[in-house]
């Protein structure tokens, strides 16, 4: 049976360091619903900063970094700036430019590559 997708991997190129010094990579990003874009809107810190509506936005979708229990506004916010502009990148191709593709960083040599994302897979 093939099922959409709605799930795709990505690979910081730098990495979440958490308050243990533990270096976070490797996540999950999932497409976003219609809530997803209109909810943060009504959080007051989007409200006084709309610059803001873009770290609530990720900390909604990105469903897995690394080992860490939840990816929280705190989680995205210390993303360094070229990780941000990543998953920012990632959350439009997916949800918005409807391509099928991202860039992603190679774990081991840190080679950039394009990176087809399925439109279905077996499951």
């Amino acid at each position: 049976m093939n099922a959409f997708s709605t799930e795709f991997p990505f690979t910081l190129k730098l990495g979440y360091a958490d308050e243990n010094g533990d270096l976070h990579r490797e996540g999950t990003m999932r497409l976003a619903t219609a809530g997803d874009e209109i909810l943060p809107l009504r959080d007051p810190r989007v409200q006084q900063n709309p610059s803001y509506l873009s770290i609530i936005l990720l900390s909604r979708v990105v469903t897995r970094l690394g080992s860490l229990a939840m990816v929280t506004p705190k989680v995205i916010e210390g993303l360094f700036a070229a990780d941000f502009a990543l998953l920012q990148d990632m959350y439009n191709r997916i949800n918005e430019r409807g391509r099928d593709a991202f860039e992603s960083a190679c774990p081991k040599c840190g080679h950039v590559l394009e990176v087809e994302v399925p439109a279905s897979r077996d499951r």
